[in-house]
């Protein structure tokens, strides 16, 4: 007995000590961001960076697995250049479709008319910013015109819409339709391109920027124009339930992150549909889960919700830190790993998608209390 518990002792440990080595790789010259992960990040915060880079570029990616990638964002990344991470990732097909808050989308505006934001300090006295007409944004600059004029271009927008209830999707679709034609530089747009290759883009709180406070404007005219956050429900649902395996990259936190990963209760608890979870997950966040708070909620925690799949925990990674870091990391890493992907013109399919989770939720009532 004793020599089998030492054996069994030894395998216990064997297992433990199982994972690579770490070693302290000196840094080269002109190394590549993927050897600089690869070889570098080995433990705290930088070995879940690693391991992010990987599930995403060996997992996500894979042609194989056939994953459906989302990608949430919060806080505010396009004011700082990071749109051209998220270009980068849907020009290789590397992101299917997106959910942020309504600013990201706002500010991403700037970049398409040409208005210039600027490069700053955080130190900067705001009252006399505010008496010189500047805006910032942490520490980043603009001019208030910049708001004036890009809240006139919104506006304008709006009046070619239908005077009905519509998603955001097609909202941002508009948008970027209309950059694509009048934008002197749509090719830094974020919304621009995605309308161009029918990346569908979602707002879980439309409201909760300037685009929809020029939406309520226009209401108080008469306009019958409204954002529906129930069409978007459904509309992300249905991008789920349609697609093999579902993955997922978490910008932040906040609510894109629970509109994107509350499809999957949509399916089980609301409409009756079993599909088991989300399959991947990666989340750069500077929130702790001991506030109680959902930007800082775990991966672990959401299995307790049926919103990730209890066996792809390992393939569920949370980077403690800044996108604005993270995210150009994570993006070099991909597109040095991994093949670029047919895109899935996502926009193009709704109502197909739509039909397909109709037809499913009436199959299914029967099986529902």
């Amino acid at each position: 007995m004793t020599d089998q518990h030492e054996h069994s002792q030894q395998q216990h440990k064997s297992n433990l000590l199982s994972g690579s080595q770490i070693l302290p790789h000196r840094v080269r010259p002109n190394m590549t961001v993927t050897e600089l992960i690869d070889e570098q990040f080995q433990a705290y915060n930088g070995a879940r960076l690693n391991e992010a880079a990987r599930v995403f570029a060996e997992r996500m990616l894979n042609p194989e697995l056939d994953v459906t990638v989302g990608l949430t964002m919060a806080g505010a990344l396009t004011p700082a250049g990071l749109g051209g991470c998220v270009l980068t990732l849907m020009e290789y097909g590397f992101v299917d479709f997106i959910i942020s808050t309504g600013a990201n989308l706002y500010h991403d505006i700037h970049h398409a008319l040409a208005m210039s934001l600027h490069r700053g300090d955080f130190r900067l006295d705001d009252v006399k910013l505010q008496e010189e007409g500047v805006i910032r944004i942490y520490d980043i600059l603009f001019n208030d015109k910049v708001l004036l004029d890009t809240d006139a271009f919104v506006r304008e927008s709006l009046r070619s819409l239908p005077n009905r209830p519509i998603s955001t999707s097609e909202l941002h679709y508009h948008l970027g339709q209309q950059l694509l034609k009048l934008g002197v530089k749509p090719e830094y747009s974020v919304l621009a391109q995605a309308a161009a290759w029918n990346v569908p883009i979602y707002t879980s709180s439309p409201g909760d920027s300037s685009i929809g406070m020029n939406v309520a404007r226009n209401a108080l005219e008469g306009s019958q124009l409204t954002l529906d956050p129930l069409a978007d429900v459904n509309e992300t649902t249905a991008i789920v339930h349609h697609s093999t395996r579902n993955g997922v990259i978490i910008l932040g936190g906040g609510s894109p992150k629970n509109f994107y990963l509350q499809t999957q209760p949509q399916l089980w608890e609301v409409l009756g549909i079993q599909k088991g979870g989300h399959d991947y997950f990666v989340q750069i966040t500077a929130d702790a889960p001991h506030w109680g708070g959902l930007s800082g909620a775990t991966p672990s925690e959401a299995v307790s919700w049926g919103k990730i799949k209890p066996d792809q925990l390992n393939d569920a990674v949370v980077v403690y830190g800044d996108s604005t870091i993270a995210l150009p990391l994570l993006t070099a890493y991909a597109v040095s790993k991994a093949q670029p992907r047919p895109r899935r013109e996502l926009y193009a399919r709704r109502r197909e998608m739509l039909d397909e989770l109709k037809e499913a939720y009436e199959t299914g009532k029967q099986a529902r209390p």
